[in-house]
């Protein structure tokens, strides 16, 4: 019985062979020993039978291969489409010279899930198999290399017989199939390597520079090229092999569907980079929304690659479809802004049409509309690599653009703060001039006031008045200095002053605000403080007034100490150093580092408690800077805080001449004539208030500029006091028209003073441009004013 079932089998082997060798439908490739050759495309020797999801065995395949239908391949790449079938192709080698061959054997996709290689030896019967393809580890495969290569060695005088059997799941197959000698094979790994390492190499330093320049702009459009390069980059890195091999080499599903995943990615990112870049959102409504449903697509597909598997037929074939759709928008945005005459840079207009050849042809390759080669399997590279180089080239553009853009809004933002600040130097000083318009009233008669009235109490409660007037002149003398210090229009002045009569005089009315709060005084003073210094004595004022005041007022009990010294220096100078002491609340170290900033104050308590701009240490911290001098504070809490202050003068060299027995001060004009140019009737008041006890003195008021030229055709005047901001013509019109000559040849270099409540440093610079001859800010002190208007007639 075991007999007969032998003879059977050895009947059907040998029906097997006969039919494999006697029964051919296709010539074999025969090798000639005169030569060798180093490349060889077998495509004219080689037949192929697409068998459907039929699981054939290599001896099903052998026994009955004529009766699957193969066809003959047409080209050098076959292209069998997006499939999910199994194929099996069929070629034979002979080699009839005495020499042994050894050659590489390429043959489909990196890509291509399953590639088995069966090898029949003629000659001993044999049947070797080798393996590839991504849906297994890496290290099972045959031929350790990225792409499908089986290495194949053929004995002298010998014949094989390759049977292919290829299997994907639903990915394009190509069907190359080509033989290679080792060093024609080294070469081309070479050859590619350094086209695939320019290229790799491109695509990596414009992500990461593009990408640097997104967290530095903040520009949404340099992130999604930043993406789309690095996505663009996943999926040739995936088609070529790489990603297989260096990546996920264990195979699995990512392994498996890297390649679409990447390429819907890149597809959703390159969309949204042009629609960003073109700014289409605002040019065309329709393409915008055209572009969201595409998207809207993509990630739908998306979805059913990770989710649903049975989709992976037609998965493939969509993929390359919404790409050719997303080209295809691109393409129309492009088009539509050049014909409605938009900006579309030129750079980017290149690139595109790289992409659109590279991965036109490429997708078309993927159809099998355009034969195999080279550079139709790598056109997309090209591509790409040519987009990357000219779309860069585009966001070079868009840098330069958004600096030029930055710049001109930072220009648009000067100009507005230019007018900000015009704005606000005419709001301060129109501030300026509303309160200092009833503080000149009130300061003037209350002086008036507490000089006329014997009653104690009165008298009292006009002293009161008048701190009050001069806390609120201090404060509006803040806000101002502030403004001027931040627009840097703060000017020292250089005059002489007696320091010791200056300080004495700030001394006495310390005292007396002291006095009120019940805390008690010391001052002491050295006998080395020279006669006269030369210097500004209005800032020194501000800067002792601003600490003492400061002392006085975060003093509840105890006392306040005011020390003056001075220090004789090389080069005729002198530092005065002024020491002021209180026994108050203190200030803690972690706002001393803060204690001199703007609007500061120990804490926000001690603000709604106190009172106070916080603006007062800031300007005598800027004040003393200014004159070069130092400024050092200690403190500490509920004991109290010292404040030592040192600025160099120079030592005039005038020494003090001794006093004479007080004489009973007359003001006498012998005779002279004042025109007052004033609109406001309280400032009236106050000049008149004044004016009416100097002797010998006509004043005659106008109110407004206008008038003053009027009151010159009628009147002789000696000197004008003038106003600036008035109804009709304001003061410095009626200025210019005074020197012009408009009230009279002879009245044009008449002596004018302005008297104002502007106190901005712009406005004296004005007043001095116009021709006026001094300046007098209000309120306005009577000495003052009188030895104003002495000195000019």
């Amino acid at each position: 019985m075991g007999q007969k079932k032998y003879v059977r089998l050895s009947i059907t082997l040998k029906l097997l062979f006969f039919m494999l060798f006697f029964v051919n439908t296709y010539s074999q490739y025969v090798f000639r020993s005169n030569a060798i050759p180093e490349e060889i495309s077998l495509y004219n020797f080689t037949t192929i039978a697409d068998v459907g999801q039929r699981n054939l065995d290599i001896q099903f395949v052998i026994a009955n291969y004529n009766s699957l239908s193969p066809k003959k391949l047409k080209t050098e790449s076959d292209d069998l489409g997006f499939t999910q079938n199994n194929f099996w192709a069929k070629t034979e080698l002979e080699n009839p010279t005495d020499l042994s061959l050894k050659y590489y054997l390429e043959t489909a996709r990196p890509i291509t899930d399953l590639v088995e290689l069966y090898i029949f030896d003629v000659a001993s019967k044999k049947i070797t198999k080798a393996v590839s393809g991504d849906n297994m580890q890496y290290s099972v495969r045959s031929f350790d290399n990225r792409k499908t290569i089986f290495k194949i060695e053929i004995a002298p005088k010998s014949s094989l017989i390759l049977f292919l059997h290829l299997k994907s799941d639903g990915e394009v197959i190509k069907m190359p199939i080509k033989l290679y000698s080792s060093e024609n094979f080294i070469k081309t790994v070479s050859e590619e390597q350094l086209f695939f390492g320019i290229f790799y190499g491109i695509l990596t330093i414009v992500s990461i520079i593009y990408f640097f320049f997104y967290f530095a702009l903040r520009e949404k459009t340099f992130l999604y090229y930043s993406l789309y390069v690095i996505f663009i980059g996943l999926m040739q890195f995936s088609l070529d092999g790489y990603f297989y091999e260096l990546v996920t080499p264990q195979g699995g599903w990512f392994s498996l569907h890297a390649v679409l995943f990447f390429a819907m990615v890149a597809g959703f990112l390159l969309g949204k980079y042009s629609e960003v870049f073109l700014n289409i959102k605002k040019y065309n409504k329709t393409i915008y929304i055209l572009f969201n449903i595409v998207y809207f697509l993509a990630f739908v597909l998306i979805f059913c690659i990770l989710f649903v598997p049975a989709a992976l037929a037609i998965s493939y074939p969509l993929a390359n479809v919404l790409g050719l759709l997303i080209l295809i928008l691109i393409i129309s945005s492009v088009i539509y802004l050049y014909y409605k005459n938009k900006y579309v840079d030129g750079f980017f207009t290149i690139g595109i049409f790289f992409l659109i050849l590279g991965f036109g042809i490429f997708i078309l390759n993927n159809f099998g509309q355009v034969p195999n080669s080279f550079l139709t399997q790598n056109s997309s590279k090209l591509g790409t690599g040519l987009e990357v180089i000219f779309l860069s080239l585009s966001m070079a553009n868009l840098i330069r653009n958004l600096k030029n853009e930055k710049n001109e809004l930072n220009r648009l933002a000067l100009v507005r703060s230019e007018e900000m600040n015009d704005l606000k130097s005419y709001f301060l000083s129109n501030i300026s001039h509303e309160l200092r318009t009833p503080l000149n009233a009130i300061m003037n008669l209350i002086d008036s006031i507490s000089n006329e009235v014997q009653d104690e109490k009165i008298r009292k409660n006009c002293q009161i008045i008048k701190y009050s007037s001069h806390s609120l002149l201090s404060s509006v003398n803040d806000i101002l200095d502030f403004s001027k210090i931040e627009k840097g229009e703060l000017r020292l002045e250089n005059n002489q002053f007696d320091p010791v009569q200056v300080l004495e005089h700030l001394k006495n009315n310390a005292i007396n605000i002291a006095k009120d709060k019940g805390l008690g005084f010391q001052f002491s003073k050295s006998d080395t403080i020279p006669d006269f210094l030369i210097g500004d004595v209005t800032r020194l004022v501000q800067v002792v007034n601003n600490v003492l005041n400061n002392a006085i007022k975060f003093t509840a009990t105890g006392f306040v100490k005011f020390t003056i010294d001075s220090e004789l220096k090389t080069n005729n100078k002198a530092s005065l150093i002024l020491t002021i002491s209180d026994s108050g609340i203190g200030i803690s170290k972690d706002k001393m580092d803060r204690i001199f900033d703007s609007f500061s104050q120990n804490n926000i308590d001690n603000k709604r408690k106190f009172g106070g701009l916080g603006l007062g240490l800031y300007i005598v911290k800027t004040l003393v800077d200014m004159q070069n001098g130092t400024i050092v504070m200690d403190s500490k809490i509920n004991e109290g805080t010292t404040c030592v202050f040192t600025i160099d003068f120079d030592v005039s060299t005038e020494q003090k001449k001794v006093e004479a027995p007080v004489k009973t001060v007359i003001d006498d004009l012998d005779g002279k004539s004042i025109l007052v140019v004033e609109d406001n009737p309280i400032n009236q008041m106050v000049i008149k208030m004044i004016t009416k006890k100097w002797l010998n003195t006509t004043v005659v008021y106008a109110n407004n500029g206008q008038e003053a030229l009027d009151a010159f055709k009628t009147n002789q005047f000696d000197i004008v006091l003038m106003d600036l901001q008035m109804p009709v013509m304001d003061g410095y019109e009626a200025t210019i028209a005074i020197r012009n000559g408009d009230a009279g040849a002879h009245n044009s270099e008449i002596p004018i003073i302005a008297v104002t409540a502007d106190v901005m440093e712009t406005t004296k610079e004005r007043v001095k441009e116009i021709g006026m001859n001094d300046y007098l800010s209000k309120p306005i002190k009577k000495e003052t004013l009188y030895e104003a208007v002495k000195k000019l007639v």
